[in-house]
């Protein structure tokens, strides 16, 4: 499909249609992406044992906010190139991802250098206690590692979504899972690597994919062409993509900061079986997450091109469309997991203590997943018509408004200890849902207004 087709499709193909050829192959790579997590902390949990799966949580935060970097970057450079296509500036679309790919490779190498000199400290801080202190050092080494060019696998992902290709950005996540899932079954049980043997599994799969990506980007299929002269650093290019891409980031960075919290909490009420609970349970939330934020990948190139070429009516479908889609798919997930909890924490592992915090935790922190859509295409729809700002607000708004200051209250109420902690996730959803759907009924009169 070539650059007139696409954007004709973006701009006039019927809008179910379009949203469905673009969400389904985000949708089916996202939680092809998901089952690796899960398949991962199974092999892990039944290799190892939990007590690995409790190191694998402590990590878990730099890997988020490894991605917070990737995202930031990867989702603000798509915008622009969305909006710049939709204006016919096809230039200046090649020369926001020439600056992405120069972002991306300066921040990824800092990061593996500054987390390999501070490892120790890092991980004291996110809830290493002296038990799971080698595995989540043994495994955070290799990550970081593979963090060099991690985040410009992500960061492309997005890019190729952005010109309307979402079968090749679905294609690029498979690869790289797939393969995942295989190694990780290898290093783990015929090699014996242990958790590291995990680590590198995933560093080894995601170089895949980059060679996949940069393979697609310069074979000549891609409406993006970037060229040497596209990577000179524009300043105003850089900081419209990071400022766009800044509420992607500090949505991780706040989830990393959460899982910091969640993870000291844990320790001091649950011990490393309550980290280990927690890292279940997270790996499971993900899954039901995921097809959520398929939907949300195809309907930001919609609404960001559409935005661009002042189809205000356009934008207004595809956010309601992708509201229904949204709570259909939560409301669906939300039933599995409150009917069949045990069987879906049995996977992990079959240390019957394990399985009864599991389910009991899973019940809880589940329960208003059917309603946490309106949030997520709240601010993606924020994201893609280039308002950073409220979507920084809606992004910060469950987890620093709301969850952050619950979990460090509701523990000590009543004595409610890791309940409190459970109840904190429904809470910190209904409100934010609440907050989420005020500024976007604001926001659909002020673009009635601009564009009328």
């Amino acid at each position: 499909m070539n650059y007139m087709e696409r954007n004709y499709r973006l701009e006039n193909e019927k809008m179910t249609k379009l949203l469905i050829n673009l969400s389904l192959p985000a949708t089916v790579g996202m939680i092809v992406n998901a089952l690796y997590n899960i398949v991962d902390t199974i092999f892990i949990g039944r290799g190892i044992g939990y007590l690995a799966i409790g190191g694998l949580t402590v990590a878990f935060p730099v890997q988020m906010f490894i991605m917070a970097i990737a995202q930031m970057i990867g989702i603000g450079a798509a915008s622009v190139i969305s909006r710049n296509l939709g204006a016919k500036d096809i230039e200046k679309a090649d020369h926001v991802a020439g600056n992405s790919f120069l972002v991306v490779g300066i921040l990824g190498t800092l990061i593996c250098v500054f987390g390999l000199a501070f490892i120790n400290p890092i991980l004291r801080v996110f809830g290493a206690t002296d038990i799971l202190m080698p595995y989540a050092k043994e495994y955070l080494q290799v990550i970081l590692i593979g963090s060099i060019y991690f985040p410009f696998a992500v960061s492309a992902n997005n890019l190729i979504r952005a010109e309307g290709n979402a079968k090749v950005a679905m294609f690029s996540m498979i690869i790289g899972t797939v393969l995942n899932m295989i190694l990780d079954y290898i290093f783990i049980f015929p090699l014996r690597m242990g958790i590291r043997g995990a680590a590198l599994a995933t560093i080894l799969s995601q170089l895949v994919t980059v060679v996949y990506i940069l393979w697609y980007l310069y074979k000549g299929n891609s409406t993006i062409k970037v060229r040497l002269h596209h990577l000179k650093p524009d300043w105003h290019i850089i900081y419209e993509m990071l400022a766009i891409g800044f509420p992607s980031f500090a949505r991780q960075v706040a989830g990393s900061l959460t899982a910091i919290i969640l993870n000291n909490s844990l320790t001091f009420y649950g011990g490393e079986l309550g980290l280990a609970v927690y890292g279940v349970v997270n790996r499971v939330i993900m899954f039901l997450f995921m097809p959520l934020f398929g939907i949300v990948q195809g309907m930001q190139p919609i609404a960001g091109f559409n935005y661009g070429a002042k189809r205000t009516d356009r934008v207004k479908e595809v956010l309601k469309l992708s509201l229904i889609a949204t709570t259909i798919f939560a409301t669906v997930s939300t039933l599995f997991g409150e009917l069949f909890p045990g069987h879906i924490i049995g996977l992990f592992d079959k240390d019957p203590a394990l399985i009864k915090n599991g389910v009991f935790a899973l019940r809880i922190v589940i329960a208003m997943v059917p309603i946490i859509g309106v949030q997520i295409i709240g601010a993606a729809l924020f994201q893609s018509i280039g308002k950073a700002l409220p979507s920084l607000f809606l992004t910060l708004s469950r987890q620093v408004l709301f969850f952050i200051p619950l979990v460090i209250i509701l523990p000590r109420i009543y004595g409610l200890g890791v309940l409190g902690i459970w109840l904190t996730f429904p809470i910190a959803d209904i409100l934010s849902t609440i907050y989420t759907v005020l500024l976007l009924r604001k926001e659909v009169r002020i673009m009635e207004r601009q564009f009328s």
